[in-house]
Order: structure tokens, then sequence, then C-alpha cells
């Protein structure tokens, strides 16, 4: 097979209706495009029968996990350079289109697969979350789910995330540091709910601990970090033990709904509230409210997607379902807001981070990139590219503003309906000088 770059370019074209804007080299060697763009280099056939069998994002995941589809060249720049190449189309109607099932473009599809060689397709990498038990957030299956992504291991979490371990958006100033950035987004969330010395502070989804160390260190909290992952709270126990804040803090594996022990002073819930689902979120909210004390404060730190014209024709990410975030949902920031409100909770501050979580993702990835062969040791080569491609992916898609992150202050009111916030907004930036 001779030549095979020029025939899947030329194939690419009639399907698409434009040329690949990527330079592509394929397994024989031969390579066709544009000059200077990024490569995309398709490794193997299989890649392109995994792309018949299903068209779309999550084929294209698929040959990536599976190394059989690489880039050469600027990560980012090859990402948004193909972030329109689906199969599925519009036609201009707002109806979606697929190759086989359009005359004009049966006879390119019939070429792409005789180009992709025999038959059947190749069973989808291992790290594809199948086989699904029990009903959709169910805690059998959320607890499943938050397996799957974070226990993954610990070490290869610290060469991702740095020595701060925070898994969520930094908060950055010009010229810091992650360490910096990860310090001063925890140091706001605790001015938010102005915590002081004795206050029982709820971390939901406490992580690998840093949040808890923080509240405990820093402002004297008392703090209860509840987490799904077994991974997660053994590094937290430990770090704890080793800050000699054991007796402020306790480390349970437990899931939110569980929680019995209020009131509380403040909830902290950073990078959590995504793992709850729209069918549990009011749910979550209520479960919240009620393990507050009167006036007790909740900082809820969530990344939202955009309004969809048509909310019923909103669909999960396949690739992020399938390999990253099993079961995750976002919802549009308005409503997490009326879902909070209708809990009985008032909004008092929401503060969009959106800029902060690219700068935080690219230097996630460039931590990643720079230990890849150590990566791939702690984990397996498919995993390691399954994060590096999420992760350059969703920079992307917060610089362009297809999703955001944003932190919503919320208080449980007093019975006489009183907040005893201060009268100012964002005392707390002004506090620390901001």
């Amino acid at each position: 097979m001779a030549d095979a770059a020029l025939r899947l370019t030329s194939l690419a074209q009639e399907l698409l209706g434009a040329p690949l804007p990527v330079r592509v080299r394929a397994w024989d060697g031969s390579e066709s495009g544009p000059p200077g763009a990024p490569v995309l280099v398709v490794k193997h056939r299989r890649a392109l029968r995994r792309l018949l069998w299903k068209p779309g994002e999550l084929g294209l995941a698929r040959a990536w996990v599976a190394g059989e589809l690489d880039i050469e060249g600027d990560l980012y720049e090859a990402l948004d350079l193909m972030a329109g190449l689906i199969w599925e189309r519009g036609d201009g109607t707002g109806e979606r289109v697929h190759p086989v099932r359009d005359p004009k473009l049966r006879a390119a599809a019939r070429g792409l697969l005789r180009l992709a060689g025999p038959w059947p397709p190749p069973p989808p990498p291992p790290e594809e979350v199948r086989g699904r038990a029990g009903t959709r957030h169910s805690k059998r299956r959320d607890k499943a789910a938050i397996s799957h992504h974070y226990d993954v291991g610990n070490d290869f979490y610290a060469l991702v995330l740095g020595p701060s371990m925070v898994y969520s958006c930094a908060y950055w100033e010009d010229g810091g540091t992650l360490e910096d950035a990860q310090r001063d987004k925890l140091d706001l969330v605790c001015r938010k709910l102005a915590l002081k010395e004795g206050d029982r502070l709820l971390d939901v989804g406490c992580g690998w601990g840093s949040m808890a160390i923080h509240a405990a260190r820093e402002y004297g909290a008392r703090v209860t970090g509840v987490t799904l992952s077994v991974e997660q709270a053994a590094f937290a126990r430990k770090r704890i033990a080793e800050e000699g804040l054991t007796d402020r803090i306790e480390i349970r594996v437990q899931d939110y709904r569980d929680v019995r022990d209020g009131p509380y002073d403040a909830i902290s819930s950073i990078g959590m509230a995504e793992h709850v689902g729209a069918v549990r979120y009011r749910e979550y909210a209520d479960d919240l409210y009620a393990l507050l004390r009167p006036g007790g404060r909740l900082l809820n730190h969530q990344i939202a997607r955009r309004p969809e014209k048509d909310e019923s024709a909103y669909h999960v990410d396949e690739f992020i379902d399938a390999y990253v975030f099993p079961d995750g949902e976002l919802a549009p920031l308005g409503r997490t807001l009326a879902t909070l409100e209708e809990a009985g909770f008032e909004a008092r501050d929401v503060e969009a981070l959106r800029e902060h979580y690219a700068l935080t993702l690219r230097r996630w990835v460039a931590n990643l990139e720079a230990d890849w062969p150590g990566a791939v040791r702690m984990t397996s080569p498919g995993r390691a590219r399954v994060w590096r491609l999420y992760m350059a992916a969703s920079a992307l898609s917060f610089e362009h503003n297809k999703i955001g992150v944003n932190q919503i202050l919320a208080v449980r009111p007093e019975e006489d309906g009183a907040s005893r916030l201060p009268l100012r907004a964002r005392a707390w930036t002004a506090d620390a000088g901001a």
C-alpha cells in the first residue's frame, strides 16, 4: 500500500468537506498535508477501524489511548486545529449527518474502509470503563467511579500535581509557582468561609488532605474530611501525622450522604460536586444544608458547562465518561445556584476562575511530560496518554470559554434571616491585601 497518507488525507477531505488542517504521517512512512503544521501520526491501520466502528470522539480517543495515533509538534495547536474533526457533522439544518448514510459520501467511506484493513475492529483499550453495575449515582456505583479515577496511584498524582497535592483549580498571580497558586486557593477558601480557631469544618471530597491541613494548621479549625478513595485517605492520614495534626483532623472513607455528625460551622466542597450528578444534586444540597449550623457557610467550587439551547439534547462527553470521570456530569452555573437556593441556602458571592484553571492544567501537563517515563512506569502507557489528552483538551476548553469553574459562597441563614456577613462584599480579598 503505497502513499497511504495521501490516500487518507484525500478521503478525509471528501468526508469532511475541507482539507485536514494537520499534516499526516501514515504507517507506511508516507506524509501528506500542510508543511509546518503539527503532524498526526497514524501508526497503524487499526486506528481507522476504530473510527469506522465508533465515528467521532470515542473512536479517536480509543486510537489515541491505544497508541495508534500520536501528535508530533505542539499538542495544544494540534488539538485546536482538529477540534472540528468529527464524523457526525451538522448539515446546516440542525440535524446530524453520518457519512455512510449520506449518498454523496458513501464512496469516500468505502475507500476509507478499504484503507482501514480487515475487520473486526479491535477491542477498546483496557483503561476504558465497561460493565458499570448498579443505578447511576448510587453509593456503590459512585464508589467504583471514584476508585477508577483516583486510585490510579498516589505516586502518579504526586508527579502530576506537584508537592501541593491539590487536584483542583489553583488561584494564580503573575509570576507565581503552582505551589504558590494552590496555597493561595486554599487560603482563599478558608477566608471566604471565615474560619477561626475551633470551628468545625467538613471537607467533602477531601482528596489527599491539603485543604484539611491548611485549615487546621493556619486557622485552627477542627476538620473532618471525607473521600471515597482508599488510596487518598491513606495518603492524607500519613501527611496529617507528619504535620502533627492528628488531634485536629479526621479523615474518613465515607460517602457524604452518610455523614451524620453535624452541625458544622463551615463546609468546603472543592472539585467534588461534578461527581454528584443531576439526579442527586438536590439531595447533595439538602444534605449539606442540614449539616450546617444556622449562619454556617458553604464554599462550593465546581466546574460548569455552558447551557444548551435545548437542555434535553445535552450529551455527556464520550471520552471523559469512558476514560476519565465515569458518570461525571457538568451543570450550568445557573442551575447549580438555583438548586442551592431551593435547598434553603442564600448565595452571597460567585467568583469565576476560568482562566485560572487553564493555567493550572497547562502546568499539570508540563509536569506529566517532564517525567513521561516515570508516569508510564507508575500507571500504564494507556493511562498516561489518557491524562495527557484530557488535561490538554480541558485547558483549551477553559481558554475558549467552553466550560468554566466557579466558587459559590452560600450561607444557611439564621432563624431571623440574618447572614452575619460583612456589609461590604468580598471582605476576604481586602483582608488579603488584594
